[in-house]
C-alpha cells in the first residue's frame, strides 16, 4: 500500500511563536505531561459522547484508559489513549495550527479579544489541541504522534522536531486514539530538565496536576516477585556464576485516584473522605471546622469544594501567606493559590473550584479577569459568608471557634470590599461590656439598645481590660449604656470606614461630645451645667493658653464621673493608636491635636480652679496643670511628652504632700 508523506516547511515566523512557547510561556517543564494527559483526557470525553449520538461508530466504551509507557534505554515517555482520535485532516487543522497561523496572526487574534473585552475568540484559540501539545519541545529533541479516528482504518503520523519542519504520513494498522511519543533530552539540573522516564518522576507531576481525572491514568511497573518456595529450582534464580538473582514482575498500576470529591452528592461522601482531601490541600493535621459545596450551572459550569479551617495557619497575617484555593479545569490542575477566586481577607479557606470552561492564557497559569470570574468570586463569596452566619445561627460553639481564630481577618473585607460589607456586618462579633463573658453581634447590640438611643457606642484599645478602666467608660457605666470593646488592630481602621450599622451611627466614646442625658435630666441639670461653665470659665481660657502646643481645646466633661480629666478626639480625628499604625507602616501622619476635658465635681478639678482664682503666676498651678494634662494621657494608654519631668513633678508633690 502506497502511503501519503507529506514534508512542511515551519514559516519563519512560527519557527519564532514555537521557540517563544518553548522558552518563554510555561514557566514549569513538569507540565508538558499535564497537556498530554489533558489532550488524552478530552479525547475520551469526545469519545464517550460521540458513542451516545453517533451510532455508526460502534465502539466499545467499557475499558477507557490513558497509559504511560516508559522506554528507559530508548528516553522516551509515550501517553496513549484509545479515544476519539484524529483524522488527516485533524492532524493538519489542529496540531498544525501553529504552523499554519504564524506569530503575527495569533498574537493580533489575542490582543484583538483582550482590547475588545470579548474572550470567546481568545479561549476558542487557546483550547486548539496544538497549543498546549507544542509544550512538550520543552522537554522533547523530537516528538511523534500516531493517531487513528474511531470510525475510520486508516491513522495517521506525526512528526517533527521542532525546528524547520515536520511530517505527515498515512499509517494503516493504527489502533484506534492517540499515542505521544517523546523523545527526551538529556537531564540539566540548571535548566529545570528531570528525569522523565523515572516512575517517581512521573507519579509526582500525576499527584499533582491529574490526580482528580476522570479517567484511569495507568503505568507498567516493575515490582519485587514472590519468593519462591523452598524446593524451587534454585538455578531458576541464579546467574551463570551462580548469584542469585532478584526476580521481578511487571503490574500495571493506576497512578491517579479519581476521586474528584466535589463532583459527588454530599450524602454520598464520607466525612473521613473530606478530611483526607483537605489534609492533602491545606498540610494541615486537623479536620476543617465546616465543608461548604456548591454547583454552578447554566452557560458557566463549574464545581466548588471550599473547606473553612478549624484553626488559622501561622501565615495568616504574612505579606506572602498562601492563598489556599486550586483551580482546575475539567479535573486538571492549572493553579495553585488562585486569587482571583477569592478576595484576601478570606485567604485562610482552602478548597477546589472546577470549570467546565475558562478564560486562561496560553500557558493556562494566569487566569484573566472577566465577567465570568468574577461571577464565581461573588458567588463563592456570598457562598462562604452565608456558611458563617448559619454557624452564628445554629452553631453557636463553631462559630466562636471561627471567629476566634478568623474574626480579624475577615474584618479586612470592611475596608477593601465594599459589595460584602453588609454581610460582613451580620456575622461580626465583639466583645461588650453586656456580658463579660460572651461577645455579642452588632444585631444583638441593636435589640438591646434604650429606648430613644441612636448610636452604637464603642471604644478601641488594645485590651479589654484597658478599655474597661479607661475614664472615657466611666459615665456609660454609670448610665448602664451597652459599649462594644474593640481590640483587633482593623477595629481602629473599620469603624471609621463603615461609619453605621442598620441605620445607626457607629460612635467612639473616646471621641467628640457625650450627651447620655434625657430630656428629663437636662431640665434639672441646665442651672448647674451652666453655672459650671461660668465658674470654671477662667481656668479653661488659662489652661487652653498653657497648652495650647498639645491640646486644642480644654472644656467640661460630661462623660466623667470619678476621675479628674481625660484626653478625647474631636468628632472626625484620626485616633492615636491609628496614627501609630501608619507611622510603624512608614506613611507620615501629621499629628492632631486633641481635647483635655476636665470633671469639675472632681476635688482635683476643683482645687485647681481656687487655686487659679488665688495665683494665676504661681509654680504649683502650673505644674499641676502639666500632671493633670500627662494623667490624662496614661489614663488612655498614650505616651508621655517628657517621662522624666513627669516622673520629678510628681515626686515633688507626692512629697510636699507628706
Amino acid at each position: 500500500m502506497t502511503t501519503r508523506v507529506e514534508t512542511l516547511e515551519f514559516q519563519a515566523e512560527a519557527r519564532q511563536l514555537l521557540r517563544l512557547m518553548v522558552h518563554s510561556i510555561y514557566s514549569d517543564k513538569d507540565v508538558f505531561l499535564r497537556e498530554l494527559i489533558s489532550n488524552a483526557s478530552d479525547a475520551l470525553d469526545k469519545l464517550r459522547l460521540a458513542s451516545l449520538t453517533e451510532q455508526e461508530l460502534r465502539v466499545d466504551t467499557a475499558d477507557l484508559h490513558i497509559d504511560l509507557e516508559v522506554d528507559r534505554d530508548a528516553r522516551t515517555l509515550t501517553v496513549r489513549d484509545n479515544g476519539i482520535g484524529m483524522s488527516r485532516e485533524d492532524v493538519v487543522n489542529l496540531i498544525g495550527t501553529i504552523a499554519r497561523s504564524g506569530t503575527a496572526e495569533l498574537l493580533r487574534s489575542l490582543s484583538e479579544a483582550r482590547a475588545a473585552g470579548d474572550t470567546t475568540a481568545s479561549a476558542d484559540l487557546i483550547g486548539q489541541f496544538g497549543v498546549g501539545f507544542y509544550a512538550t519541545f520543552m522537554v522533547a529533541d523530537r516528538v511523534s504522534l500516531v493517531t487513528q479516528r474511531a470510525g475510520e482504518r486508516t491513522g495517521t503520523r506525526w512528526e517533527s522536531d521542532g525546528e524547520g519542519s515536520y511530517t505527515i504520513e498515512d499509517v494503516p494498522d493504527a489502533p484506534r486514539g492517540t499515542a505521544v511519543t517523546v523523545h527526551l533530552k538529556a537531564e540539566d539540573a540548571e535548566d529545570r530538565l528531570f528525569d522523565y522516564t523515572a516512575d517517581h518522576k512521573i507519579r509526582e507531576i500525576v499527584k499533582k496536576y491529574s490526580d482528580f481525572i476522570a479517567w484511569p491514568i495507568r503505568m507498567a511497573v516493575e515490582r519485587p516477585a514472590p519468593l519462591p518456595d523452598a524446593d524451587a529450582d534454585a538455578d531458576a534464580d541464579a546467574d551463570v556464576a551462580g548469584e542469585p538473582v532478584a526476580a521481578t514482575t511487571i503490574e500495571i498500576e493506576t497512578l491517579n485516584s479519581r476521586k474528584a470529591l466535589w463532583a459527588r452528592p454530599r450524602d454520598e461522601v464520607d466525612q473521613a473522605e473530606y478530611n483526607e482531601l483537605y489534609r492533602h490541600l491545606s498540610h494541615d493535621w486537623s479536620d476543617p471546622l465546616e465543608v461548604v459545596q456548591m454547583k454552578g450551572e447554566g452557560t458557566f459550569e463549574y464545581e466548588a469544594l471550599l473547606f473553612i479551617p478549624s484553626r488559622a495557619p501561622l501565615d495568616l497575617y504574612t505579606r506572602d501567606a498562601r492563598r489556599g484555593v486550586q483551580l482546575y479545569v475539567k479535573r486538571v490542575f492549572i493553579m495553585d493559590d488562585c486569587e482571583a477566586l477569592l478576595p484576601n481577607y478570606l485567604r485562610f479557606v482552602k478548597g477546589v473550584v472546577d470549570a467546565r470552561d475558562l478564560s486562561l492564557n496560553i500557558s493556562r497559569e494566569i487566569l484573566q479577569q472577566d465577567r465570568r470570574i468574577q461571577q464565581v468570586r461573588r458567588r463563592l463569596v456570598r457562598k462562604v459568608l452565608a456558611t458563617v452566619r448559619n454557624l452564628l445561627e445554629n452553631e453557636a460553639e463553631k462559630y466562636r471557634t471561627f471567629w476566634s481564630e478568623f474574626g480579624a481577618a475577615v474584618k479586612e473585607g470592611l475596608l477593601a470590599a465594599a459589595e460584602d460589607s453588609e454581610a460582613i456586618l451580620e456575622i461580626i462579633s465583639a466583645a461588650s461590656t453586656h456580658d463579660p463573658e460572651q461577645t455579642t453581634t452588632l444585631r444583638g447590640y441593636v435589640e438591646r439598645m434604650k429606648e430613644g438611643q441612636t448610636e452604637i457606642y464603642y471604644m478601641t484599645g488594645d485590651s479589654r481590660a484597658t478599655i474597661e478602666n479607661s475614664p472615657h467608660m466611666e459615665a456609660f457605666a454609670a448610665r448602664g449604656y451597652e459599649v462594644l470593646i474593640l481590640t483587633d488592630p482593623v477595629d481602629e481602621v473599620w469603624v471609621e470606614r463603615v461609619g453605621r450599622f442598620d441605620d445607626k451611627v457607629l460612635q467612639s466614646v473616646a471621641k467628640g461630645q457625650v450627651d447620655l442625658d434625657t430630656e428629663d435630666d437636662r431640665k434639672k441639670t441646665e442651672t448647674e451645667r451652666e453655672q459650671q461653665r461660668t465658674d470654671f470659665a477662667a481656668l479653661l481660657t488659662w489652661m487652653g493658653e498653657r497648652l495650647r502646643d498639645e491640646v486644642k481645646e480644654v472644656r467640661l466633661s460630661s462623660r466623667l464621673t470619678t476621675s479628674p480629666a481625660c484626653v478625647v478626639g474631636d468628632t472626625f480625628d484620626m485616633t492615636p493608636a491609628l496614627e501609630r499604625m501608619y507611622r510603624s507602616m512608614g506613611q507620615p501622619v501629621p499629628a492632631a491635636k486633641r481635647i483635655l476635658e476636665l470633671n469639675p465635681t472632681h476635688p482635683l478639678v476643683v482645687g485647681l480652679r481656687r487655686a487659679h482664682e488665688q495665683d494665676t503666676e504661681s509654680a504649683a498651678l502650673t505644674e499641676t496643670t502639666d500632671l493633670l494634662y500627662d494623667l490624662a494621657l496614661l489614663a488612655e494608654g498614650g505616651d508621655l511628652r517628657d517621662p522624666s519631668r513627669f516622673t520629678r513633678l510628681l515626686a515633688g508633690r507626692l512629697a510636699s504632700a507628706l
